[in-house]
């Protein structure tokens, strides 16, 4: 990455950071801030996967606490940057305090990873060194009721990641069918059981039974009664998330964008929470030339980390370098001449 287009980028990012953090902290409110804390999953296998240096300039493409920008920024001391991406005010906030000592040298940006391209657009880059994505549900959203992304306690039918704006889990309801709930939580939840959970849940909101996560917990246990640890209610929840925020699609134009963003040599590391999410990643590295992954097989979390942290069990780790242009195009002219002498 050239001087100027840093140069460029840097009187840019010093006008967005300051929208950004005015924006974050006008949306997420002081209790934000103070009541944001999430733990950040493979640490320092992810920051060791990305290797950052000094002067590099890098990009968390899901901010929440902050935890992977900060060991970013200090991995890349003392002039390394970072753009971190966020579409939930809240967490852009606590972001924003946390990394405040680090000053200049960090920019907020509330978006979706999705628009990783246009969000790098917007803060005058096109290339970066390397991009860091964890794509689950942060704690904070779990455990705040009012978010509605958990049925441990209580809350509002809500699960938007940025509660600004979206269609709610309610209205994701209220607008299908039986049918096409039902082929949603089997697609996204890989329920076996969706049909009659579907049906249970429909008939829970004809009856004025539907209004909050405890409301749809009752439903599909009407028809699975909870057994073991997890509840059955689980993949249920997981389907209407992953509907309401767009996850898969979320995550696959990330993955599409990331060969232009990323620099020669550079890398991409996304950690994922279940199969869904890891068999497009995998599918994304292994199957381009444009990537060669770090690991044959995913990272997994550390038996000291899930003893502190049991919320990393599923977290999957994938990294991949960039390849140098110059080298996949010869490699695909060469596959061109290949070609044309078999005709």
């Amino acid at each position: 990455m050239g001087d100027g287009a840093l140069r460029r980028d840097a009187r840019v990012g010093a006008r967005r950071r300051g929208e950004a953090a005015a924006d974050g902290r006008a949306a997420g409110g002081a209790r934000a801030v103070t009541g944001f804390h999430h733990v950040s999953v493979l640490l320092e296998e992810t920051v060791d996967a990305l290797a950052p240096r000094a002067g590099g300039v890098y990009v968390d493409a899901t901010l929440g606490g902050g935890g992977h920008a900060e060991a970013i920024l200090e991995r890349s001391a003392p002039d390394g940057r970072l753009v971190g991406l966020d579409r939930d005010p809240a967490a852009l906030a606590a972001a924003g305090e946390r990394l405040a000592r680090f000053g200049e040298r960090v920019t907020l940006v509330k978006s979706p990873f999705g628009r990783l391209a246009a969000a790098l657009a917007d803060v005058g880059l096109a290339r970066v060194d390397g991009v860091v994505a964890d794509v689950g549900v942060s704690s904070p959203q779990l455990d705040d009721p009012a978010r509605g992304f958990s049925f441990r306690e209580s809350g509002p039918l809500d699960m938007r990641m940025d509660p600004t704006s979206g269609e709610t889990a309610k209205e994701l309801i209220a607008r299908l069918d039986s049918t096409e709930l039902a082929d949603l939580i089997y697609a996204l939840g890989e329920e076996r059981r969706s049909r009659p959970i579907a049906r249970a849940i429909k008939e829970a909101e004809a009856a004025g039974e539907l209004e909050t996560t405890d409301d749809l917990r009752r439903a599909v246990h009407r028809v699975m009664k909870r057994r073991g640890k997890i509840d059955t209610a689980t993949r249920t929840f997981q389907a209407l998330r992953i509907a309401v925020n767009e996850e898969l699609d979320q995550l696959g134009a990330l993955l599409a964008q990331l060969p232009d963003v990323v620099e020669d040599g550079g890398v991409a590391a996304v950690i994922s929470f279940h199969s869904l999410e890891d068999r497009k990643v995998k599918r994304a590295f292994k199957g381009d030339r444009r990537w060669k992954p770090q690991t044959k097989k995913p990272i997994t979390a550390s038996d000291e980390e899930l003893a502190a942290n049991p919320r990393a069990r599923p977290a999957k780790l994938r990294a991949a370098w960039r390849v140098a242009r110059a080298e996949v195009a010869a490699r695909e002219a060469e596959e061109k001449r290949r070609e044309e002498r078999w005709r």
